[in-house]
């Protein structure tokens, strides 16, 4: 196999000739802000830790800028674009700048929300630029609809991140937090700043670094019940638990029941649990129409649409390769 060219990657140069021809003017509504650095996008590959023989998937490639440094490195790379113009061009850009790769590489236009398969060996990495408005809501799908992905890495706006990565007790620690936690070990990867990006945005972007979990969580509730419990904690989250968890429970008694089964302070807030706890609550819900321990899945998934956030804070942009 060739070795790719160091020249292959996209520079400022590189990307506003594209965008030209393509016609492409950055739109904030798609957090359209462009990587021009070179560097940076091979500091995302190395942060990902991205291996010769992983199969990578890449939501929102853009122009391409990441996408060329992920096919340096990877086996194999699918990517994920909404857009109708960048969707065509992309196939094109990389058989022009590294044809000894175009065969690695595959396209899929379509909403990553929507995405339920993908074509080729299961991907093993996902490695992401997401604008914030669909950074967790996007994230959490990708890791729930593939479980082979072991490793993640999602450059996002920096508030996002810190969000993602906060421990219980964090002022930030959230929603996002929890159910990031559910499916990996979270941590905070490195900071990115908007001089790397056309047009630059007016906020700073970081890295997050997700690893799966080894195991699953064992539990006996589903994964839709303990994402119900975490929603209604948060949902108010300056009131106890007691509170907070009376309408997912049926009444403030059965909550403080479901909390002193799971040994857990009825005075405590959402905020200060980790995953593991929310598991216990659910597990121990008592729903009136059983009497049985644990809520039914229709009862979860009323409380649990699995893409909650929190309020975005005014004034949030996102970046995109």
């Amino acid at each position: 196999m060739t070795s790719p060219t160091s020249d292959a990657l996209l520079g400022p140069a590189e990307i506003r000739e594209l965008a030209a021809v393509l016609g492409v003017r950055p739109t904030k509504q798609r957090g359209q802000n462009f990587v021009i650095d070179a560097n940076t996008v091979r500091r995302i590959v190395r942060t990902a830790e991205v291996r010769p023989d992983d199969v990578v998937v890449e939501v929102g490639p853009g122009l391409g800028s990441l996408t060329l440094g992920l096919l340096e490195t990877a086996d194999r790379v699918v990517a994920v674009e909404i857009d109708d113009v960048l969707a065509s061009a992309l196939p094109a850009t990389v058989a022009a700048r590294m044809p000894q790769r175009a065969d690695r590489f595959a396209l899929v236009h379509s909403d990553a929300m929507h995405v339920r398969e993908l074509p080729g060996p299961p991907p093993t990495a996902l490695v992401a630029n997401l604008p914030y408005n669909v950074a967790v809501p996007v994230l959490l799908h990708m890791l729930d609809t593939f479980p082979t992905i072991e490793r993640t890495l999602v450059m996002v706006q920096s508030e996002v991140a810190d969000r993602l990565a906060a421990p219980p007790g964090s002022k930030v620690y959230g929603v996002p937090s929890v159910k990031a936690n559910w499916y990996a070990d979270v941590k905070r990867a490195g900071a990115i700043g908007r001089n790397v990006f056309w047009p630059a945005p007016n906020v700073d972007s970081g890295l997050v670094a997700l690893t799966r979990r080894a195991e699953p969580i064992s539990t006996t509730a589903t994964k839709a019940e303990v994402f119900s419990a975490v929603d209604a904690a948060f949902a108010q989250r300056r009131k106890t638990l007691r509170a907070a968890l009376a309408g997912w429970a049926g009444s403030a008694p059965a909550a403080e029941a479901a909390l002193v089964a799971a040994g857990i302070s009825p005075q405590a807030r959402g905020e200060s649990l980790t995953v593991e706890e929310f598991v216990r609550i659910a597990e121990n819900r008592v729903t009136a129409d059983h009497g049985d321990a644990t809520g039914s899945a229709a009862a979860g998934r009323q409380y649990a649409p699995e893409t909650a956030s929190e309020p975005a804070p005014e004034n949030e942009e996102s970046t995109q390769p």
